[in-house]
């Protein structure tokens, strides 16, 4: 038997996939300076011509791989948190909403340092996106935090709430690249870190935050 032929949209969707995976794939074992149009091409079985149907160029490619893979993070992120917002108290909860990300980078680790290097670099045709998505990230522990039962009511104790969201964002990027070096062997002593940042950092805006109105 012969399995029900692809739509020409099926098909199209599927030498697109096929596309993506084999650009991930190149980047996790060579980087960015090993992506090339031809490369790609060749390694998902397709001719380079076909290559321009799907992406321009690629640049196009990597904002496309960096789009899916951030858009795939964030649904499970905000999927995490809110568990951990129906029970405030459960530790492990919270730890997912960490060991997510973590676990994200080091799956494809050269996607985040393209994002970095893109965030920075004001000739970058990823830079928007860049900046867009260590704000959605911001927004996303800025939200744990709330989540956890800080309120920030009032400019002082919004910008603080935001600075230490900064710097979680910071800090997980630190601690997934130091696991990915042998520093930090351990996944999960990286999430329990991070946990208690994030927990110190709540009694920290709890202790030195204003009244609203001051």
């Amino acid at each position: 038997m012969t399995g029900t032929p692809l739509t020409r949209s099926e098909a199209k969707d599927l030498t697109r996939r096929k596309l993506i995976r084999a650009a991930l794939a190149i980047l996790d074992e060579e980087g960015e300076a090993g992506l090339t149009t031809v490369r790609v091409a060749k390694a998902a079985g397709i001719a380079q011509s076909s290559f321009y149907v799907h992406f321009k160029d690629r640049q196009e490619l990597l904002r496309v791989l960096a789009e899916e893979g951030g858009a795939r993070l964030l649904g499970s992120m905000r999927q995490a948190r809110r568990k951990a917002r129906e029970a405030p108290d459960d530790l492990e909860r919270h730890r997912e909403t960490f060991r997510i990300p973590l676990e994200a980078i080091c799956r494809h680790p050269e996607l985040l340092r393209i994002q970095l290097r893109a965030r920075y670099d004001p000739s970058s045709s990823l830079r928007d996106f860049a900046v867009e998505t260590a704000a959605a990230y911001r927004d996303h522990h800025a939200a744990d935090l709330a989540a956890l039962g800080y309120t920030a009511d009032n400019e002082r104790d919004r910008r603080r709430l935001e600075m230490i969201a900064e710097g979680i964002n910071a800090a997980t990027n630190a601690l997934a690249m130091g696991h990915l070096e042998g520093r930090y062997p351990d996944l999960e002593e990286a999430a329990d870190i991070l946990t208690a940042l994030s927990r110190g950092a709540l009694r920290l805006l709890r202790s030195t935050s204003k009244p609203a109105g001051d």
